[in-house]
Formats: C-alpha cells, sequence, structure tokens
C-alpha cells in the first residue's frame, strides 16, 4: 500500500511485512520542512502509530541531504509572527516530534546526508539512526539568532548535557564520527550499504514479539534518569509479570520450549 500525504512533500508506504517507510520528498530544498510538512509527519506519524500491521517504522529522504531543518520561505513568514502565532507554530513542531520520540514501534533513521537543526531532533527522536560515513550534522540554530528549543530534549538525550552545551552554542558542524561517538548516530556505514545495513536491523526486529518491543521502548523512555528506588524496582517487576501473562508473552515462551516459530514470524 502506498499512500502520498499533503502533495508531494511526505511519501508514506508499507510493505507486505509491516514496514512502513515514511520519506521527506523535498530534494530541491534539502528536505526542509515548513508548517505544511510538519503537519503531513504528524500524521504520518500518528497513522503508523495506530495501524496494528505497521511492525517498523523507518524515516527516510530523498535526495543528497537528509533534511536542512526549517525551510527559509516558512522562516520569513514566521519573522512577522507574534508570539501567540509564534506559540501555535512551535507547538506544532513539539508535537510533531513527541509523536515521532513515543510512537510504539521500532523507529530507524536512515541518514544518506546532512541534517541540520530540526534535521537533527528526527535523528534524535528515532530509536536507531543508521548513517553514511558522508552525512554531517548541525545544530545551526544560534547562528539565526534562535535556539534549538523543541528538539532540545531529544538531542541532549541523544548527546549528553556536556556536548549538547557545546554544539547548542557553537553551531559548528559535527562529522559523521563525532555524531557517532556522541551517540546520536547508532552506526557508520558506506552510502550504498545504508539499505542493506538497515534490512538486516529490520529482518532482526521482525523476528520480535511486537508489543513485547513497544514496552520495551516504553520501559527506556519511563525508567531513564530515574532513581532506582522501592517504586522503580516494583515498577518492573510488574511489568514483566505482566508480559508474562500475555497472549503474546505466553506464545513467545511456548514456541522457544516447543522449538518452533512463533506466530508473529510470517
Amino acid at each position: 500500500m502506498t499512500a502520498k500525504l499533503m502533495g508531494q512533500s511526505i511519501h508514506y508506504h508499507v510493505d507486505e511485512h509491516g514496514v512502513a517507510t515514511i520519506t521527506l520528498n523535498r530534494p530541491d530544498i534539502h528536505n526542509a520542512f515548513d508548517d505544511t510538512v510538519i503537519a503531513a509527519l504528524t500524521d504520518a506519524f500518528t497513522q503508523a502509530a495506530n495501524d496494528s500491521a505497521v511492525r517498523v517504522v523507518i524515516l527516510a529522504s530523498n535526495g543528497k541531504s537528509f533534511c536542512a531543518g526549517g525551510d527559509l520561505n516558512w522562516m520569513r513568514r514566521m519573522a512577522g509572527y507574534n508570539y501567540e502565532e509564534n506559540l501555535r507554530d512551535s507547538n506544532a513542531l513539539a508535537n510533531m516530534l513527541r509523536t515521532l520520540n513515543f510512537l510504539p514501534k521500532p523507529t530507524i533513521a536512515r541518514v544518506q546526508g546532512a541534517a541540520y537543526g530540526g534535521g537533527v531532533g528526527l535523528v534524535a527522536c528515532c530509536d536507531i539512526a543508521v548513517a553514511s560515513t558522508e552525512s554531517a550534522f548541525c545544530l545551526s540554530e544560534v547562528k539565526v539568532g534562535l535556539i534549538p528549543a523543541t528538539i532540545g530534549p531529544y538531542v541532549v538525550r541523544a548527546i549528553g548535557p556536556r556536548a549538547a552545551r557545546r554544539y547548542f552554542t557553537t553551531a559548528e558542524l559535527i562529522s559523521a564520527k563525532s555524531a557517532h561517538e556522541l551517540g546520536l548516530v547508532s552506526e557508520l556505514v558506506e552510502r550504498e550499504e545504508l539499505d542493506a545495513r538497515i534490512a538486516n536491523l529490520v529482518k532482526n526486529l521482525l523476528r520480535n514479539g511486537p508489543n513485547a518491543m513497544a514496552e520495551a521502548k516504553r520501559l527506556v523512555l519511563d525508567i531513564a534518569d530515574r532513581e532506582i528506588d522501592a517504586a522503580m524496582i516494583a515498577d518492573t517487576s510488574e511489568r514483566i509479570a505482566q508480559t508474562r501473562g500475555s497472549d503474546e508473552g505466553r506464545e513467545g515462551l511456548s514456541a522457544f520450549l516447543e522449538k518452533r516459530r512463533p506466530n508473529w514470524i510470517q
């Protein structure tokens, strides 16, 4: 099934294995986004989240660059906004990023080229980022007198506060190698190897229980940076007990003991 959202800017495709690929398709302007594209991305992420047939989500883009952040024409319009208009606009961007970050399916960013500003935020919101050695990153907002506010929570969690304090303020270019070392990028490969590596990751993910992956992702989001106290220990004990008693948990354990494939593997 293929659906095109908001004209030609965003392509949405789900294959027969339940892999949804959401593709930015504005290569002539380096896949920069505006309010219309932000709305289309939010719709696409929501559609993938709510579709039980979708098992994995890949965020990709066409052309040389992954995403250049904000569209210049959109930025020109913003220059004339009042506070209420700017707040409405930024809330829409924040909601799009939140929808991607908390999407209850494994998400993979396919980064073939440059990611600037909000493009870095998209990468940080994905669970896994596979990037080309030709890619580069830049938190460029301060160059035009702005700050990386809505993407900030996700980027800080990806690279840590110390690195964020540097790159948020210097707006210097981050090489693919440095992005990998910082943790923004999960794996680096040659550009021609991107699709093969992502296909291998997808193959591995499709072997796993769909609900278990959603709950495992939620577990990480819920316990990261929290104190390991009695409440957390009780919470995690309850989660594993619920998982063991679920239909998927029972099927998975039975399949393992009976040396057969669980019913979610096609």
